[in-house]
């Protein structure tokens, strides 16, 4: 059922889809945020797609936990995506979105560690070891597929640990979102960084980041919104197919999570009916950035990008955002509400929780804490390990 292959320009794809060129149209590519024409503009269509960061099934990676499996092939294309939608945050975050890839990138310290956040290893903190252990505790066994909800709550609890990049990741459940949690949330998590509150737990020297890590001051941090929604029954329901259109052509957007049943696609834009997508369904051999490897990342940037009809999206997704500040946050709430609400909206959007609504978590504790997740275990032994939420 999968393609094993070393190539970073080909990717495998089981039902209905498009690996070519983009024809050349009046309406424009739209690609996370940038819209482009492909009368004027393919170079840099094809620089964007190329730039980002491709994440595919790998072989050949140390045992997770031990004695658990080697491969992702076949299970871990949901996990990978989430990989993906991540690696973007951290491009924005540390790079910028105009940072482009070229064959000398390994040269820039800074790509370098994001990088090397996603290596296939027990270190790492977004590797497929940690993020397939803590599915653990969403109720997944290591090796079993993931829903684009249970990669959403994983990744909200890996990226606590990530001080360099100090994100806040928050899942809007129940397909509300509530401005002023969000807020409280993005600040409190600063001033909690701030008096020691988030310091990471049982993360050895070989940790990447535990040498030189530094965070500009800021009232404000950094967000990343992901939005599970449930968009039909069975089938998509195309009410939302312009819905969907306009989340990626937001400059906030960091793409929708999705695919078909346990066949999972990272979409990054849209052109006429169609989504663009980053296809994780590719084997590739393990590949070990090192602090003096200069070759050896272009397994993480494809060349292609893949094309599917709206109509074929299974309606189980997740969308993300990433809000650098707390201007990009007031601007995207604006734009759901011009551009997003309308007779059949995705979600809901309040500025303030509804007084019959419970307290978040945080909230009922005051407002002035962030979990902190213990006992997991970025040390690269081979004993086993287990993570705990």
């Amino acid at each position: 059922m999968e393609l094993a292959d070393s190539s970073v320009c080909l990717t495998y794809e089981s039902g209905p889809a498009e690996l070519v060129d983009f024809p050349q149209t009046d309406e424009p590519v739209h690609i996370l945020g940038n819209a482009y024409s492909t009368f004027y503009d393919l170079d840099e269509l094809k620089a964007d797609i190329l730039s980002r960061i491709w994440i595919t099934y790998r072989k050949n990676f140390s045992p997770i936990g031990g004695t658990g499996p080697t491969t992702d092939t076949g299970w871990g294309c949901m996990l990978r995506c989430g990989q993906m939608m991540m690696a973007q945050c951290l491009v924005i975050r540390h790079l910028g979105r105009d940072w482009r890839w070229s064959k000398d990138s390994l040269n820039d310290p800074v790509y370098r560690k994001v990088l090397s956040l996603f290596q296939d290893k027990r270190t790492s903190y977004y590797s497929i070891h940690q993020i397939a252990s803590m599915g653990v505790s969403e109720g997944k066994t290591v090796g079993s597929w993931f829903g684009p909800n249970t990669i959403a709550q994983v990744l909200k609890k890996l990226s606590v640990y990530d001080e360099w990049s100090a994100i806040v990741t928050h899942v809007a459940m129940d397909n509300t979102i509530i401005e002023d949690d969000i807020r409280t949330l993005c600040k409190n998590f600063t001033a909690n960084r701030d008096n020691g509150q988030l310091e990471s737990k049982s993360i050895s020297d070989s940790s990447p980041l535990t040498a030189g890590s530094s965070l500009k001051e800021s009232s404000w941090s950094p967000l990343l919104l992901i939005i599970p929604l449930r968009l039909g029954l069975t089938d998509i329901n195309s009410l939302y197919f312009n819905s969907l259109k306009m989340c990626l052509s937001l400059k906030q957007s960091v793409g929708i999570i999705g695919g078909k049943p346990n066949h999972a696609h990272w979409f990054v834009g849209t052109f006429e009916d169609e989504l663009i997508y980053l296809d994780p369904h590719t084997t590739q051999p393990v590949v070990d950035i090192g602090s003096t490897n200069t070759t050896g990342d272009e397994s993480y940037h494809c060349c292609h990008a893949s094309r599917m009809k709206l109509n074929h999206l299974d309606p189980s997704v997740a969308l993300g955002f990433f809000c650098l500040t707390e201007d990009e946050f007031d601007d995207l709430c604006e734009a759901f509400r011009q551009k997003m609400v309308s007779k059949t909206p995705m979600f809901e959007i309040h500025k303030l929780r509804p007084k019959h609504w419970p307290p978040e978590a945080y909230m009922a504790a005051g407002g002035t804490s962030k979990p902190v997740y213990v006992n997991v275990d970025f040390c690269d032994t081979e004993d086993e390990f287990e993570l705990l939420g």
